[in-house]
């Protein structure tokens, strides 16, 4: 169902398609009603919606550009703005068609402090109202919040910028994916190669937004060049620095370590706050990436889509190192996650092939059990939740799965509100 949507008075944006993308209206999937849902006026959420732009935009009216201000003062507000979010810690990587709204709602619940959006196409997205409905949505517990966009047009990028800047607090600028599709795009990690681009591509941001910009990159095989490279964005206007700790050829995951070396170096290097990107598989690597590299947060990305409450402290079989105190957590497994997830999907329609991909993330170990429910998931060309409810189901009825563990030290706890609570 789609509802006409009031037209909001934000200069810049197209208020249609963007307050759409807000409420989720342009709905993927039909939102199966629960008996316990209240019920909901629609010109109370339309009106409650325009006044939370209005509010937001308001004050980014009141909020002068980064322009206005000298290297030191852009310091001092890019850790007053970071200290007014409350200095998150745990943070959703992004990650593309894996880090939408329904996912980092849920990763919310389980201990993240802060998430980004998936990778945004800043010129689709400038272009194609259908793909800012679909790619885009946010609610109001959706924050703090970092919208992502992989560009190289400066003022393409600032076009798609001014759209999303009501509703997030960093826009940030993709300098890090490695992939071929980058490569043929010309951008993310490929524009390492052009140095130039990059810091325009910061500059005018800075030049024109009222929020901060970030940036997210990765490390060149010298040291050197990666220091000269952050304090290059840090003069630029950058806010704060996410720093991969891979080089751009080094894809594998697996295979190669982070190098948590340089991300210190970096962060001993620049003034800005720093996230640590890389190894992190459960909380204890969090720990020890923040005591190690002295940076200001860390991302997981990888981990996080196999468990979603890693930042809580639950962690899959795999991680758990023979010798640790480690209990398996009878109330809570990847089967129970996927649920939670569907749910959010529900209240937060998006398109079916996210919810495709996380159906295998977090049921990988189930499927590798029982094979012939994935070959029957996979043969379904037209997914509903009723078949992946029952396929739940079903796979619980075939016997115990993978547990989560939970380490004594780390033991979080869901507290009514839905939010964990974990000490970092």
């Amino acid at each position: 169902m789609k509802f006409k949507l009031p037209i909001l008075p934000l200069s810049s944006l197209k208020p249609k398609s963007q307050m759409a993308s807000l409420l989720t209206a342009a709905e993927p999937q039909t939102r199966t009603p629960h008996p316990s849902d209240p019920p909901e006026d629609l010109d109370d959420v339309l009106c409650s919606a325009q006044q939370q732009a209005e509010q937001q935009q308001s004050a980014l009216a009141e909020t002068p550009p980064f322009r206005s201000l000298s290297g030191e003062s852009r310091i001092e507000r890019a850790w007053a703005h970071w200290t007014k979010l409350g200095r998150p810690k745990l943070i959703v990587a992004p990650m593309v068609d894996n880090s939408e709204l329904p996912f980092r709602m849920l990763c919310r619940k389980y201990g993240a402090d802060a998430a980004y959006t998936p990778m945004l196409h800043s010129r689709i997205f400038t272009e194609t109202e259908k793909y800012r409905i679909q790619e885009f949505t946010t609610c109001k517990e959706d924050r703090p919040l970092f919208v992502q966009f992989c560009a190289n047009d400066p003022e393409v990028l600032l076009e798609a910028a001014k759209r999303v800047e009501p509703y997030c607090d960093y826009v940030d600028i993709n300098l890090g994916c490695p992939q071929r599709i980058a490569r043929r795009g010309n951008y993310g990690a490929f524009l390492m190669d052009k140095l130039p681009l990059v810091k325009s591509l910061v500059e005018n941001l800075v030049a024109n937004l009222h929020v901060p910009v970030s940036c997210k990159i990765r490390i060149f095989p010298k040291l050197d060049d990666t220091i000269n490279y952050a304090r290059m964005l840090e003069d630029a206007g950058c806010s704060l620095l996410a720093v991969h700790g891979r080089t751009r050829d080094e894809k594998d995951q697996k295979k190669v370590r982070a190098n948590w070396d340089a991300i210190k170096a970096v962060k001993n290097s620049v003034k800005i706050p720093v996230i640590a990107n890389g190894n992190i598989r459960h909380l204890d690597d969090a720990h020890d990436c923040l005591k190690y590299t002295g940076a200001d947060g860390v991302l997981s990305a990888e981990s996080l889509l196999e468990n979603p409450a890693l930042f809580a402290g639950f962690r899959t079989a795999q991680w758990v190192e023979e010798g640790e105190e480690c209990k398996k957590d009878r109330k809570l497994d990847q089967a129970d996650l996927l649920v939670e997830y569907l749910k959010l999907c529900e209240q937060y329609p998006v398109p079916w092939r996210m919810i495709r991909a996380h159906v295998h993330k977090m049921l990988g170990d189930w499927f590798r059990m029982h094979p012939h429910i994935r070959e029957d998931f996979n043969a379904q060309h037209i997914l509903t939740f009723e078949f992946l409810y029952n396929m739940v189901d079903q796979l619980r009825e075939l016997g115990e799965g993978t547990p989560l563990y939970l380490k004594d030290t780390n033991a979080a706890t869901i507290p009514e509100n839905g939010l964990a609570m974990s000490a970092v």
